[in-house]
């Protein structure tokens, strides 16, 4: 009898194939209730191992037994005058056959009734996470995060001059087109933190990390950098600068070249320079920056004082402009100075800048907001933002601002695009994930704004702003109550009022919601009509809703260029009213142009 004859004749095959069939029916199952109970892909690997391993055991019992009416015999003492083998095949058969139907149904359920939602998850999953997958696939290894280089010196007021040599060193390694550099606000998020860089390399979706040490004395400097491939924890390329600080630009671009050089980077064009200046005029920018990036009433006008002095030596310094055009609007639009004429200084400081250099993003990115918030010129906005996006591709700030004309213009699916692509390069930060939420909201994306919100409360649970707009995409999805307890969550502020006020009308608790709405006009005036114009849409009063609109456009509300990308507002559309007040600040065409499903025309 053939080896084969024999394996049939004791059912060998049989049992293996009705292990291999239960076996791959318990990973199926695994996969799909291990994540709920908090287990990761090594507990389902080990899982399928052990299955596995046990194919071996399985197949050397079935050699050596024999299934029985009467149980399991060693197959030598069985009556081979008796249809055993055959009853026992045919049990067997059966087992295998249930199996199947139990694999073919949970395959079907799977199919077509988890499916869905499992799909929708993980497409909500890749955009939170920025799609790692294809940033691999676009940068390979190419990408970096520069973490703060801490000051070493013993004057801890000289802080403001290591952050300063970090962040330049980061704008300086953006500008190389081959390169994903991670934003200063995802960077900067792990200063005076104790970190694993494993653990940063994993958050931020790089594959190697810049960090280091400046020590300042007087006008001496030393400056250690040293450049790691953040997943083996290897150190690539490490160094030591001493150096005056007349030196100080020539050391920037030498860091810059030897990280290029060490990640392989291949050049298309010329390796960006530091621009030069006066070294006390620097050391005055690097403190103007560090100020403006700490915002506060204190902080951004310390920031105005010492970018002044900056200029005051080196009055043809295009970057110290762009600064202060930078603290002026910061200041307008947190109204520690007159919003006409801070936002009248920052267009001045512009254009002194891009006098003096018209590559400056930065300067672009700040004319392209005053163009769009400011003074409405929506097509020179989009000039300017485009102008920003296409000197500096690798600058989120820059890509941040380039969504600004589509989200205006209600480009919606071209805003998501460049949106996506900031959170690539600023996995942390704030803005962009903000104006994402607010682009899903209007879609009807509710899941995937609710996602985006969430994201931030995530990174920071006290961002009072993230969690009102939580609130209010609860309130669109008709979840009142659950929205009424996200708000107060927030002990006080303008956050909480207006978006209370909207809850309570939803809860026909209106005379606490008039109370609310009150208090929020009597503590912003003017500036909060287009608010109050949302309030009246949302109680349908659309009478009531336009008087508000014609206010704000009367006071100059900055916020009346979101009016395409404001979902309460957009329930106006079919109103008579509404494109004649979109003729009035010229978004009429943009709107129309708009597919009815993103809010334009029903016809």
């Amino acid at each position: 009898m053939s080896l084969y004859e024999e394996l049939k004749r004791r059912n060998v095959l049989r049992v293996t194939a009705a292990y291999v069939v239960v076996s791959w029916l318990v990973i199926q199952v695994v996969e799909t209730i291990f994540p709920a109970f908090g287990f990761d892909d090594a507990a389902v690997r080990i899982v399928t191992i052990v299955l596995a391993i046990g194919l071996i055991p399985i197949f050397i019992l079935s050699w050596v037994f024999e299934i029985t009416p009467e149980g399991l015999k060693k197959d030598k003492d069985v009556d081979r005058s008796q249809p055993i083998a055959a009853h026992a095949g045919k049990k067997l058969d059966r087992i295998i056959m249930v199996v199947m139907a139990l694999a073919i149904g949970y395959f079907a359920i799977d199919k077509f009734v988890f499916s869905e939602s499992r799909e929708s998850s993980i497409a909500e999953e890749a955009r939170q996470e920025g799609r790692s997958e294809a940033l691999v696939v676009s940068f390979g290894d190419i990408s970096i995060a520069v973490l703060p280089f801490v000051n070493m010196s013993d004057d801890d007021s000289n802080e403001y001059f290591s952050d300063g040599i970090t962040e330049e060193l980061l704008n300086l390694l953006a500008k190389i087109p081959e390169l994903r550099v991670i934003s200063r606000t995802s960077a900067f998020s792990y200063k005076g933190k104790q970190i694993k860089l494993t653990e940063v390399a994993r958050e931020l979706n790089v594959s190697h990390i810049l960090e280091g040490s400046v020590r300042k004395s007087g006008n001496q400097v030393r400056i250690t950098a040293q450049l790691i491939e953040a997943r083996s924890d290897t150190h690539l390329w490490s160094e030591t600068y001493d150096r005056i600080l007349d030196d100080i630009f020539m050391v920037q671009d030498e860091i810059a070249a030897a990280v290029t050089k060490a990640l392989r980077v291949k050049l298309l064009g010329d390796m960006p320079k530091v621009t030069e200046t006066n070294p006390e005029a620097y050391s005055l920018y690097l403190q103007g920056k560090y100020f403006n990036n700490l915002r506060g009433e204190e902080n951004l006008e310390m920031a105005v004082s010492v970018f002044e002095q900056a200029l005051a030596i080196d009055p043809e310094y295009a970057l110290a402009w762009a600064g202060l055009a930078s603290t002026y609007r910061h200041q307008a639009n947190n109204l520690f100075r007159d919003f006409d004429t801070g936002m009248e200084l920052a267009h001045r400081a512009t254009k002194m800048a891009l006098s003096l250099d018209d590559e400056l993003a930065l300067a672009w990115a700040n004319q392209c907001y005053r163009q769009g918030y400011y003074d409405w010129d929506w097509a020179a906005a989009e000039i300017s933002c485009n102008k920003a996006f296409q000197l500096e591709p690798g600058n989120a700030d820059a890509v941040t601002g380039a969504a600004f004309s589509p989200v205006v213009l209600g480009q919606f699916d071209k805003a998501v695009a460049l949106l996506e692509t900031s959170i690539r390069l600023d996995p942390l930060g704030f803005s962009q994930r903000h104006q994402l939420g607010h682009v899903y909201t209007l879609t009807d994306q509710l899941d995937l704004a609710e996602g985006s919100f969430q994201r931030l409360l995530d990174l920071n649970s006290k961002n009072d702003r993230a969690r009102a707009n939580l609130a209010r995409v609860l309130l669109l999805k008709g979840q009142p109550q659950k929205a009424l307890e996200e708000i107060d969550l927030i002990t006080g502020g303008s956050w909480r009022q207006f978006n209370k006020a909207l809850i309570l009308i939803s809860l026909d608790r209106a005379e606490e919601a008039e109370a609310f709405v009150e208090a929020f006009f009597e503590e912003h005036g003017p500036s909060s009509y287009h608010k109050i114009a949302q309030y009246h849409t949302w109680r349908d009063d659309a009478d009531a809703a336009f008087d508000a609109l014609e206010l704000a456009l009367d006071a100059r509300n900055g916020a009346l260029a979101y009016i395409l990308a404001e979902p309460i507002l957009m329930r106006l559309k079919e109103n008579p009213r509404w494109p004649i007040f979109l003729d009035k600040i010229g978004l009429r065409e943009a709107w129309e142009a708009m597919p009815p499903e993103y809010g334009g025309p029903s016809s």
